[in-house]
């Protein structure tokens, strides 16, 4: 996607004016069944043989029940969906719910999950103690020895799955490899994109097969909104894989094979029809509504973070009480090559950063800085700080917090959209006080 297309896309893909009312702003349908037109309309939707009610890059407007899926929230899923260049989408409560939802779809007990280890502290947590529980085994690799994928992927294996940034280490992995990989073992590639947003990347490009994102963050962008969403780029073949909810005959759902019916579809349709429906984790229409209006202003936004951020990123490279500084724009950065190529735009809103006196410095920042939040969020406006080896990441061993790329000493940083100057003399006064 150009940077052209995604500034047009941002503001109209997926809504027309309200054919009802001529009103330019997306309605908020806040109900939740609707009429149908007799019953045999009624039998046809529940069978799944009126095939747009289920795959929102042809939505029609005939509906079920606002569990499996609504108006409002299906036009925000097709914007989605154009943004990262799928053909389907579906929003849900929250981002882990995304995650939860095709685990649902993808595992059952016996498979595992190959997964980059530098994850966010929740994913790591869902993998290692929910996803466990269901008897499904976490595989955890180093996020940038390719090797390690080949070795831990095997015939149970669900999915492959990485973070493009990832958090809190901001690791870009080589993207390219992984979807060879995952595509050589007959298993889809699963990114969360939630760092980059579709404005710095387009993981489908790079052999992705599906895309997870936490839409409270940067996507919303003020902080108000929980939100998830699961992007289908309907390039995996779901009907010669082993995938039973989606390629063999569904008893949930009378025997329907939605990867016969639906083709390159299938996980959009069965996400609707078996996650949404049985799980209930759908967005709720108020909150699809909220997300919409601030995915139009997300290409600005995104550029000005990624702007402050790389300003930030240079003053604390400087500063002679900064004992290192993490940041993908920074050629000192691991993976500074692979971000430069697979990150358009910029290099994200996130820093990480330690100071010279270690784990008590981390903590004592947060205390003393006066613009920027302490809490535990990224991708607001406003410029948000956390140190994570005392807080979000407090139950995992510190053993587990070194693999995932959290160290005692580590400062969590979101950029924000203030003055520059201002985030920085913010962040002057509080090294200071710290040291």
């Amino acid at each position: 996607m150009t940077d052209d297309d995604i500034y047009t896309d941002a503001l109209h893909a997926g809504q027309q004016p309200d054919p009802a009312t001529g009103s330019r702003a997306p309605p908020i349908y806040q109900t939740t069944s609707y009429v149908f037109d007799d019953d045999e309309h009624a039998a046809e939707l529940f069978a799944l043989e009126d095939e747009p009610m289920a795959y929102a890059a042809a939505y029609t407007g005939k509906n079920i029940y606002s569990r499996i899926m609504n108006p409002t929230t299906m036009m925000l899923e097709n914007r989605l969906a154009k943004l990262e260049g799928g053909i389907g989408s579906i929003t849900t409560a929250s981002g882990m719910s995304s995650l939860d939802l095709a685990t649902f779809l993808l595992a059952e007990a016996g498979d595992n999950i190959v997964t980059a280890s530098a994850l966010y502290g929740g994913t790591y947590t869902y993998f290692t103690h929910t996803a466990d529980r269901r008897g499904i085994e976490a595989r955890f690799v180093d996020t940038l020895d390719y090797e390690a994928y080949e070795e831990a992927i095997d015939e149970d294996t669900a999915y492959v799955h990485a973070e493009t940034i990832g958090n809190p280490a901001l690791v870009t992995p080589d993207l390219d490899r992984l979807g060879e990989i995952a595509d050589d073992h007959d298993v889809p590639l699963f990114i969360d994109n939630t760092f980059a947003t579709p404005y710095l990347c387009n993981p489908f490009e790079y052999g992705a097969n599906l895309i997870w994102h936490s839409t409270t963050k940067w996507i919303h962008g003020s902080g108000s909104t929980v939100g998830g969403a699961l992007v289908d780029g309907g390039n995996f073949d779901w009907a010669d894989s082993d995938y039973p909810e989606i390629g063999e005959d569904n008893p949930a759902y009378h025997g329907i094979n939605f990867a016969e019916r639906f083709g390159e579809a299938a996980f959009t349709f069965a996400a609707r029809a078996r996650g949404l429906r049985d799980l209930g984790n759908q967005q709720s229409p108020f909150d699809g509504w909220v997300t919409m209006q601030k995915l139009e202003s997300l290409p600005m936004r995104m550029q000005r973070h990624c702007d402050n951020a790389m300003a930030v990123a240079e003053y604390l490279e400087d500063h002679p009480e900064v004992a290192w500084i993490n940041y993908p724009g920074l050629e000192s950065h691991e993976t500074h090559d692979n971000a430069t190529e697979y990150l358009d735009n910029g290099y994200g809103g996130m820093i990480t950063f330690g100071l010279e006196n270690g784990y008590e410095g981390g903590r004592q920042i947060c205390r003393e800085v006066e613009l920027a939040s302490l809490l535990a969020n990224v991708g607001d406006a406003k410029t948000l700080i956390i140190h994570p080896a005392s807080t979000t990441h407090q139950q995992l061993t510190e053993e587990e917090q070194v693999a995932s790329g959290t160290t005692p000493d580590m400062v969590r940083l979101s950029v924000g959209l203030e003055a520059t100057e201002d985030i920085v003399a913010d962040l002057d006064q509080a090294i200071e006080s710290a040291t």
